[in-house]
């Protein structure tokens, strides 16, 4: 607890009042999973970072239940809600109340490691704002359905993220509220994390990887819910390179690069220290062509027929371009 300590000391002499304000808030958006929000909760709980320097907000968008679920699971937490549906939004509605000097933003679906808060505050003091790791868990090793394959060799990169495409997701990130702030808000209906990052960016604020900054994430079991996820990565993608010039020439060679990537990509499969067995890595490599196959067609289908923008979305844009 001595390093702990010491950090503490630190970030309180810089302006945090021990009596009136928290270190860390952390925000949560929800949305109908109860199930593993209790986990999350729980993984918050068990932190080694002193729990009287940090909070949790957790923002309900529009769950079935309402605020009222969550409370009655979580009475030691803020809920709030969050109208506007989107994780961006619901992020959004959480920083607004959050009392903290720092911003830790979570997924529901993501469980903390012990020294999560801890390991990110100490990083956050080497860049300007910073992104954890993370890693992908399965149920059964030994039964690994052909999503859980491939995830478990590709979902959430957040090295590759933070080191080669500077951006880092929104399920593990540490942001200094005056940051925040001036960046301004998440945007919805677009891929809310790389444009906010690339804004921060501009800015001049620098990103940095908390490697031992960990939390854990479920990989998908089902075809249909890897589907449904890559439908709504694609449609947020191409909403947001459609901002650019010239995008459809952007978007037809980021196509072929995806159609052709499993050229490539078959060979961190085969060396992957996470699958044991042709079994699963066999499952891995069908998962990898298939899903490649499939965000191709998916792309194609943008350039036949974009999609159509919302205009709301250029008022969103200046909203968190603006939000103070």
């Amino acid at each position: 607890m001595d390093a702990i300590s010491d950090l503490l000391e630190s970030k309180l002499s810089h302006g945090v009042e021990r009596s009136e304000s928290l270190v860390i808030s952390v925000v949560i958006p929800h949305y109908n999973d109860l199930e593993n929000l209790v986990r999350c909760l729980d993984s918050l709980r068990r932190q080694k970072f002193p729990r009287n320097q940090f909070e949790i907000v957790v923002s309900d968008n529009n769950s079935t239940g309402g605020v009222t679920a969550v409370q009655r699971i979580a009475p030691d937490v803020t809920v709030v809600a969050a109208a506007e549906q989107g994780a961006g939004p619901a992020r959004n509605v959480g920083a607004a109340v959050a009392r903290g000097t720092y911003l830790a933003f979570l997924d529901s679906d993501c469980i903390a490691d012990e020294n999560w808060l801890s390991e990110g505050l100490l990083a956050i003091g080497q860049y300007d704002y910073v992104g954890g790791r993370v890693i992908t868990t399965v149920q059964d090793p030994a039964q690994l359905t052909v999503a859980e394959a491939f995830e478990a060799v590709f979902a959430f990169d957040f090295k590759k993220y933070i080191n080669k495409d500077r951006f880092s997701g929104t399920g593990n990130l540490f942001v200094p509220g005056h940051i925040f702030r001036k960046v301004g808000g998440f945007r919805s209906s677009v891929a809310e994390d790389i444009e906010w990052c690339h804004r921060a960016n501009a800015k001049g604020f620098v990103l940095g990887y908390a490697e031992q900054a960990v939390v854990y994430h479920p990989a998908r079991r089902e075809w249909s819910a890897l589907k449904k996820r890559w439908d709504r990565v694609t449609l947020e993608m191409a909403l947001l390179s459609m901002e650019r010039p010239r995008w459809r020439i952007r978007w037809a060679i980021y196509t072929a690069a995806v159609a052709l990537s499993p050229l490539a990509h078959w060979v961190p499969v085969v060396r992957s220290q996470r699958l044991f067995g042709f079994f699963a890595k066999s499952r891995a490599l069908f998962g990898l062509v298939r899903i490649r196959t499939y965000r191709s067609y998916r792309m194609i289908s943008v350039l036949v027929r974009p999609p159509r923008q919302d205009p709301s979305l250029c008022i969103r844009r200046q909203s968190a371009e603006l939000m103070q």
